[in-house]
């Protein structure tokens, strides 16, 4: 193993264990009276590719793992009508522990867990950045200079927009929620057809 790799999993396990004691959350004392686990990221700390969604699930609380539940298995069957493998890629969530019922995510969870992204995505260092649905979007659009360019979703999925980050040229690409192709074909169609740009940049 390289020390580049050495350090990327270095700095990854940091910020996993500050997520675990992150006792300043609004939703640190929801995750330990339920006995959820933070759900931090999962896959290859060397990949092209970091899919961000927006916040665990149960199934994702329970077992601590991103998109394990039926929107993990819409990810997964995209990921494979591309040819690309989900150990590949690297997946998180803007927030890293489970609203309460699944809400949405509030702007101050959003401020408080964004750091932690922030310095993910600074250490793997993706070629393409996936959001999956408004929130991150939303969040990623702005982040990286996108405020004027940021629109709904319906009107922007499957847009490709390029930025020159700290980490290099990168390109921002917002996709429909994989949750969201559960309730609607067409959505579900999109998605695919969305997916199929990552299959011509690879």
């Amino acid at each position: 193993m390289s020390e580049t790799e050495t350090s990327r999993d270095d700095l990854l396990r940091k910020i996993r264990d500050e997520i675990i004691n992150f006792t300043a959350s609004p939703l640190y004392e929801y995750r330990t009276s339920n006995n959820y686990f933070p759900v931090i990221g999962e896959g290859n700390h060397n990949a092209k590719i970091v899919f961000i969604g927006e916040a665990p699930g149960k199934n994702e609380a329970l077992t601590g793992r991103p998109f394990c539940g039926a929107a993990g298995r819409i990810l997964d069957e995209l990921l494979e009508s591309v040819n690309i493998k989900r150990a590949d890629v690297y997946i998180t969530n803007i927030i890293k522990d489970r609203p309460p019922d699944n809400r949405d995510p509030l702007p101050n969870e959003i401020e408080a867990y964004a750091p932690f992204l922030d310095r993910q995505l600074e250490t793997i260092r993706p070629k393409i950045i996936a959001t999956l649905g408004r929130f991150s979007m939303g969040y990623i659009m702005k982040r990286y200079g996108l405020a004027d360019e940021l629109d709904s979703i319906s009107r922007i999925h499957g847009k490709i927009f390029e930025i020159n980050s700290l980490f290099g040229d990168v390109k921002i690409i917002p996709f429909y929620h994989p949750a969201a192709a559960l309730y609607s074909t067409a959505t579900k169609e999109n998605l695919k057809e969305d997916f199929q740009i990552l299959k011509d940049i690879v």
